[in-house]
């Protein structure tokens, strides 16, 4: 289908692109004689690139997005999607309930085993990341290990017929050139090494951590360049008969001549190896961290791995990356569609920049844990593989060592439970957590809205069921009354692209509200909706009741304010003003007022 885009008239020799056609550029035209005009070129097309385009194109904005492999890579890579991901997914649409029908059970990726190896010992065990039913008290939507080639299957397969999104693979980025308000971007067929031009109001680089995008733009990146070099080993194999009864997401092999993880993809026939293996015949990785040090320049933007890289210890890079395009995507939109000023673009790296320094130092903080285990185990430091080895059986059968070994596994624990992280981060707040694994939820402008169950009062309106109800159902542990009362989250109150007001009580804030309304300009009165409790939905779960009326001042009749991607603007105490709420909104769309 041809991706139908206003554009003003042409200059002679430029050439308005067919997207029907099987090649983006007209055979027999000379290098730079064809100019190809879209709203939004996104470079990459791996899972942050589609999730950005997918996201622009929920909000009406078109976008072309080219990827220099002609196929998917079939490398597993990142396997988790994180509570706030899923919860992002829902809020856009994405059938989270589908997305759990791939991947691993939940009762396959429970748990962390700490292995001899495979058919050896049991070290210990912990629970991985957070899936016990409890967490769903913090989050609708908890954690799912799903390969990341499959998610991005998934995503991809709702973009195929979009209007709204041309994908081009084969094809990468060369160079960019912003002039005015636009960017003209050279990019190259890599089949016939044919350039063009595309010019586009935004780019939006999502081309991994060796990105072409930032390089061109000479951004610099800090953090260690290495100081691991891990090897990855993709194989198939029916594990259940090995482990048996201990299945897990991740076995740990401490076994000093094999040390290191297996991700356990699909327990039955999927699985990874992360190992310092010396491979010759493979090509290492290395463990780093790197966070660019600018996330814009101009009207080009990095996102996910272009922005910043962790090591795969806490499953933050993945998320942190959807995470970011999340961020960016309603903003980007609110400049094309008008309803806010260019300078909204300016929050994207205040915004997330410091959630990634948060979360690369949680990362390289797991996995240098990881030798504090090893030394308590007798194979840290030891060249010799027999003596490490003969150590490693020593300790695990010394009764004086028990406990420390004990306390070293437990000491995994924040390793693999980052739940703070994951849902706890607070844009415009720098300090990390000082325990990744406690989470507490937060009534403060930057938050994420805490999550609470609801029920809908007149489940017939149209504007209370975008969503299909949520399914808890697969925590078998709950019970059928459970699975009913958990069906919506006071995150469904945040349709995306608009700002949401959610009071106690709507007699009192009725005509703020319309008030509101009345002042804004047109198309953000639109886009500004009351939620009460009192007549619109009530709580479900009386801890969740209390929750509002002490940490948010329901009971004292205050309000709470949200922004498009479900982060709080503001928390508004009972006798605000009008002009208090409009000036919150206009701060954040940069409008004067």
């Amino acid at each position: 289908m041809m991706l139908e885009i206003a554009q003003p008239s042409r200059p002679e020799g430029a050439y308005k692109v067919d997207f029907s056609s099987c090649n983006l550029k007209p055979d027999n035209v000379q290098v730079g004689d064809v100019s190809v005009e879209v709203p939004v070129l996104i470079a990459g097309g791996g899972p942050t690139g589609l999730f950005t385009a997918y996201m622009l194109s929920k909000h009406g904005v078109k976008c072309l997005l080219i990827e220099k492999y002609p196929e998917r890579l079939a490398a597993p890579k990142a396997h988790a999607l994180s509570p706030r991901t899923l919860e992002i997914c829902r809020q856009y649409g994405l059938d989270t309930r589908a997305i759990r029908q791939l991947g691993s059970p939940r009762d396959d990726a429970y748990w962390v085993n700490f292995l001899t190896n495979l058919t050896g010992e049991k070290i210990g065990v912990l629970p991985y990341e957070r899936m016990d039913a409890g967490v769903l008290e913090s989050t609708p939507e908890m954690i799912h290990n799903i390969p990341q080639p499959d998610f991005e299957k998934f995503v991809a397969k709702h973009l195929e017929n979009d209007p709204n999104v041309e994908i081009r693979k084969g094809v990468g980025f060369v160079s960019c050139e912003q002039r005015g308000d636009k960017v003209t971007t050279v990019v190259e067929e890599r089949a016939t090494k044919r350039r063009w031009t595309i010019t586009s109001r935004h780019v939006i680089g999502c081309d991994g951590a060796k990105s072409q995008v930032r390089q061109f733009l000479g951004i610099e990146t800090e953090g260690e360049d290495g100081y691991e070099t891990m090897m990855t080993i993709h194989f198939n194999a029916n594990l259940r008969p090995i482990v048996k009864n201990g299945v897990g997401m991740l076995h740990w092999i401490a076994d000093p001549a094999c040390s290191g993880f297996i991700i356990a993809y699909d327990i039955d026939g999927n699985q990874v190896l992360i190992s310092n293996f010396d491979i010759k015949s493979f090509r290492p990785w290395v463990l780093s961290r790197k966070v660019a040090k600018e996330y814009r320049r101009g009207n080009v933007f990095l996102v996910g791995d272009a922005a910043h890289s962790f090591p795969p210890t806490g499953g933050l890079g993945l998320n942190s990356g959807l995470a970011d395009a999340h961020n960016l995507a309603y903003k980007v939109a609110a400049v094309h569609q008008g309803w806010a000023n260019p300078r909204i673009l300016d929050t994207y790296e205040t915004d997330r920049r410091p959630i990634a320094v948060i979360a690369a130092a949680q990362s390289v903080k797991n996995g240098k844990s990881i030798f504090s285990f090893l030394k308590a185990i007798g194979t840290a430091d030891v060249e010799d593989l027999e003596e490490a080895r003969k150590r490693m059986y020593e300790a695990i059968h010394d009764p004086a060592k028990q406990d420390l070994i004990a306390e070293k596994v437990e000491g995994q624990r924040e390793h693999f439970d980052n739940l703070e992280i994951h849902i706890g981060y607070v844009y415009g707040d720098t300090k990390p957590p000082a325990n990744a694994s406690d989470f507490t939820p937060k009534f403060q402008a930057g938050a994420r809205l805490p999550h609470a169950w609801i029920q809908f009062t007149e489940p017939n309106d149209q504007r209370k069921i975008m969503y299909q109800p949520i399914d808890t159902s697969y925590v078998k542990e709950l019970s059928d009354e459970q699975v009913e009362a958990q069906r919506y989250s006071t995150l469904d109150l945040v349709n995306a692209g608009t700002f949401c007001l959610i009071v106690p009580c709507r007699t009192a804030w009725t005509q703020r509200f319309e008030e509101c309304k009345e002042a804004l300009k047109e198309k953000l009165s639109s886009r500004f909706i009351l939620w009460s409790a009192d007549i619109d939905f009530q709580f479900t779960s009386d801890s969740h009741r209390e929750l509002y009326d002490t940490k948010c001042g329901f009971s004292e009749g205050g309000a709470i304010l949200v922004r498009p991607d479900q982060h709080i603007l503001g928390c508004i105490s009972p006798d605000a003003s009008t002009s208090d709420i409009i000036a919150l909104i206009a701060d954040h769309v940069g409008s004067q007022h």
